[in-house]
């Protein structure tokens, strides 16, 4: 088991707010013991940070290109890498 941690900037692109997209995506890393946050962008995309073990990360990235039953996901890209987040997984407002 290792102790490593990675931190992933993600853009989620498609048909992702009003479907349940933040509250699923929220969910999904709680079950992964990812720490970070998930919020609205004003030009229809989500926007998520997940810090966590490697392999849990490189997961909940691979389910978000699917997401909830009523999303459409176009595109999930990673903007950049981070230093370790600590804590619960949030839902922040949007930006």
């Amino acid at each position: 088991m290792t102790d490593e941690v990675i931190t992933r900037h993600v853009l989620i692109s498609g048909r992702v707010q009003g479907v349940g997209y933040r509250a699923w995506c929220r969910r999904e890393a709680e079950e992964r013991g990812l720490s970070g946050w998930v919020r609205n962008r004003q030009n229809g995309d989500v926007e998520a940070v997940f810090s966590g073990p490697p392999e849990a990360v490189e997961a909940i990235i691979l389910a978000c290109r699917k997401g909830p039953g009523w999303a459409r996901v176009d595109d999930v890209e990673i903007i950049s890498d981070g230093a370790p987040i600590r804590g619960p997984f949030e839902m922040r407002a949007t930006r």
